[in-house]
């Protein structure tokens, strides 16, 4: 399989299952680094993580977006991204990518946010050097965005259907009991991505966007590396004249050449043009300046 139909797969995927391969790609390249280099332990993810420390954040404000992208383990991984890309079909029936964005991140952004706030507020996380790592955040905000948004909804679930807002609020408060018990950092963010989506959902059902603005930020962030489009110089088709004189067949090559060029875009686009006749366009602009 080529890269071009690689490229092409790859489009063709919603934007939840760009998210997984993304992610399951990230999983395995940091665990093949770290081996092929005899790295230590979390010695490449440490750049990545998210700290407790505000100070530590502040030194790598990334993280509080990088850190959804790095997993513990194999089952860690394994079932974030089944929940979401079961959480996503539901979601995709009813919004577009731009939506699932919205809700996915910022639902990674708040889990990070809550994590900070609470290991820097509460004493019983004083003494806890644990960071913040896995994509739980952003995936419960895509699940309780669409719990909260059609709660009456049905879903098969092994042997028999059940309402999504059952399932919500099974999930919100298992992380609720299970924060003394086990990975407090994680139910936390758990939780911050669980608002997120809630408070989300509520907006969307009055007909606001609580993402508007995230999305114009990615829009303005995406700009920066759009390759600009030089200005096309303009090159007009010549009325041929009956020659009086000794023929200039260089010229007039030329002149053959830049006709078929200006003929394709007429019928293609300029996008259809090779590179090289892009730039032999280009340099006969100049030319006639």
């Amino acid at each position: 399989m080529n890269n071009t139909n690689l490229k092409y797969q790859f489009a063709r995927l919603n934007m939840a299952e760009k998210l997984i391969v993304v992610n399951v790609l990230v999983f395995l390249v940091v665990r093949l680094l770290t081996f092929l280099l005899q790295l230590q332990p979390w010695g490449l993810e440490r750049w990545f993580e998210l700290p407790k420390g505000f100070l530590d954040f502040i030194a790598q404000p990334w993280s509080i977006v990088t850190y959804s992208f790095l997993h513990g383990g194999i089952w860690h991984i394994f079932f974030n991204m089944l929940l979401l890309y079961y959480a996503a079909r539901i979601f995709f029936n009813y919004f577009g990518s731009r939506r699932f964005i919205n809700v996915y991140f910022l639902g990674v952004i708040s889990g990070g946010a809550l994590f900070l706030l609470a290991y820097n507020l509460f004493p019983a996380f004083y003494n806890s050097q644990s960071p913040l790592i896995g994509a739980s955040a952003g995936v419960m905000a895509v699940l309780i965005y669409v719990c909260t948004y059609i709660p009456q909804q049905e879903v098969r679930l092994f042997f028999f259907n059940i309402k999504l807002w059952y399932i919500g609020a099974f999930l919100v408060l298992l992380d609720l009991v299970m924060i003394p018990m086990d990975n407090p950092g994680g139910r936390i963010a758990h939780l911050g991505g669980a608002l997120l989506g809630y408070f989300y959902a509520r907006q969307s059902h009055q007909g606001k966007d609580l993402g508007a603005g995230f999305s114009k930020l990615l829009d303005q962030l995406g700009g920066l590396f759009e390759k600009k489009k030089a200005p096309m110089k303009t090159v007009y088709r010549k009325q041929r004249k009956r020659p009086t004189g000794p023929i200039d067949y260089d010229r007039e090559t030329r002149q053959r050449k830049i006709d078929g060029i200006l003929d394709k875009i007429s019928k293609s686009g300029y996008d259809s043009l090779s590179k090289s006749e892009k730039d032999f366009l280009f340099k006969a602009g100049n030319d006639q300046d």
